[in-house]
């Protein structure tokens, strides 16, 4: 159980609850960064308990009701962010939310970012109980998953609770269960497989043999592969998805993330490379890489990197996408 919070800028990814908004301007990126010391009144203390719950807090310093939020969040625009399996992924979100935005001064994004190290553990916890090396040093630990799917709920909850209007969930592991959590809710929920799906769909790609059908490839861990939901929404969208067989798998792709777990990048990097030579000679129009692990291990000029995409570059595109359109029909 954790009792603190914070209210600061995304700047300084303090691990647990986030008020604020993203500048666009190009200021934004020269300017030093510097942790917010006092809490401003229209700011709200956030306490939450292991189930992710946020109980009521004493008079001025929590939030009792969606009006007690308004002064916040009262933009049509507002974004509630759902932390996931670590506040570097989070952070990286964000990033993407600037560099995607428009570059006009006075554009940004209010949002409320809810994320929080027990959470991080039990979504790394599911993620390392895929890979065999590490899932036996799990096994005296199963894993509730309806914990992680109440936590998960209660975060949901509280954002609209916030005034945010509309969700994202920058976390490839959580998407696991995004239908249960988004179920029920009052405002727009991204799922980061349909966001990159349709950005496929509408790139109209041509197959790369005469006669074949679009196939789209994918690497990620054994929980993403087995929960199965970037094949529903690629296939939905008339893509055949190739995944990395059995053998792969076992040899080159579980062994790479595992050597990022040891720290040996060059090892990663060679598997990795590996994994995706596998796919791009199966005649795929492009590698999806959906591990923030995996996305970070070769370098940003690798060729290879260059024929994938990063789910959560679509998910931001997306969410802007939204922002802009909302603030249009304003």
């Amino acid at each position: 159980m954790f009792d603190r919070s914070l209210a600061m800028p995304f700047h300084t990814m303090n691990p647990f609850h986030i008020l604020g908004h993203v500048n666009t301007g190009r200021n934004l990126h020269k300017s030093r960064l510097q942790p917010v010391l006092a809490i401003p009144p229209s700011s709200i203390l956030l306490h939450t308990d292991e189930s992710g719950k946020f109980p009521n807090s004493k008079k001025g310093s929590g939030l009792t009701g969606r009006d007690s939020s308004d002064s916040l969040l009262s933009q049509a625009n507002a974004l509630g962010i759902i932390g996931g399996i670590s506040v570097i992924s989070a952070s990286n979100f964000l990033k993407k939310l600037v560099q995607g935005s428009s570059q006009e001064e006075n554009d940004c994004i209010p949002f409320v970012l809810c994320s929080n190290p027990i959470l991080n553990r039990k979504l790394l916890s599911h993620e390392r109980n895929s890979f065999p090396s590490l899932s036996r040093q799990n096994e005296s630990f199963p894993l509730d998953h309806s914990a992680i799917v109440e936590n998960l709920r209660n975060k949901r909850l509280f954002l609209e609770k916030s005034g945010v209007r509309c969700i994202v969930m920058p976390c490839h592991i959580s998407h696991s269960w995004h239908d249960e959590v988004s179920k029920g809710c009052s405002v727009p929920f991204l799922h980061m497989g349909e966001c990159v799906a349709r950005e496929l769909k509408e790139a109209k790609l041509k197959p790369l043999e005469a006669g074949s059908p679009l196939r789209i490839g994918l690497l990620a861990t054994n929980a993403t592969l087995t929960a199965g939901f970037y094949q529903e929404k690629l296939q939905s969208e008339g893509f055949e998805v190739v995944l990395p067989d059995k053998a792969t798998m076992e040899h080159a792709v579980i062994p790479a993330i595992e050597a990022v777990n040891r720290k040996d990048i060059e090892g990663a990097q060679n598997l990795l490379r590996i994994a995706l030579q596998v796919l791009l000679v199966r005649a795929v129009n492009t590698v999806i890489l959906a591990s923030d692990d995996m996305h970070n291990v070769l370098p940003q000029d690798d060729p290879l990197l260059k024929k994938c995409i990063d789910p959560m570059d679509a998910l931001a595109r997306s969410a802007i996408n939204w922002v802009q359109t909302t603030l249009e029909g304003t």
